[in-house]
């Protein structure tokens, strides 16, 4: 399995730093979101597709298992953190995918120094994990518009429901 090319683009952090050095000095740009991603859907897939014309390199940075059940409870998440990271990896979007244990990607962020930092608008500015960094280094924050009709904690408990 590790042999696929959606395998390869999950990748640790310290591979992952080598690559954005690399892809930095040949002047590309590096753009970085984040999440859970419990349940991958279109509002998901078209967030991806948005980022990427942001810049050169996609990275998402992947809530691990342990991650997703501090933030949203010990029934989360549904689908593994290794599921979860070969579904982002086999979206033509996305070049890596790093899974990390914290409740925030502000680690991967202050090693990263992405060109820009994309989230939801349902984050508001000032509690953007990662801004201070990237802001410091001149790159950019961006608010994409939540896609209506989409969001995984719904979805679940419509399942649930049924």
């Amino acid at each position: 399995m590790r042999s696929s090319p959606s395998a390869r683009k999950i990748i640790t952090l310290p591979r992952l730093r080598n690559a954005v050095r690399r892809a930095k000095a040949r002047g590309k740009r590096v753009v970085f979101t984040n999440g859970c991603f419990d349940l991958l859907h279109a509002g998901h897939v078209t967030v991806l597709e948005r980022a990427k014309r942001y810049g050169d390199l996609l990275i998402v940075g992947l809530n691990s298992d342990r991650s997703v059940r501090a933030l949203k409870g010990p029934g989360r998440p549904v689908i593994s953190a290794r599921d979860r990271a070969r579904l982002l990896a086999a979206l033509t979007p996305v070049d890596y995918v790093v899974i990390f244990n914290e409740r925030t990607p502000q680690r991967i962020i202050s090693r990263l120094v992405p060109d820009v930092l994309i989230k939801g608008a349902d984050w508001a500015a000032g509690a953007i994990v990662g801004t201070e960094a990237v802001r410091h280094a001149g790159g950019r924050i961006i608010r994409f518009p939540l896609v209506k009709g989409y969001n995984t904690s719904k979805i679940l408990a419509r399942i649930r429901k049924r």
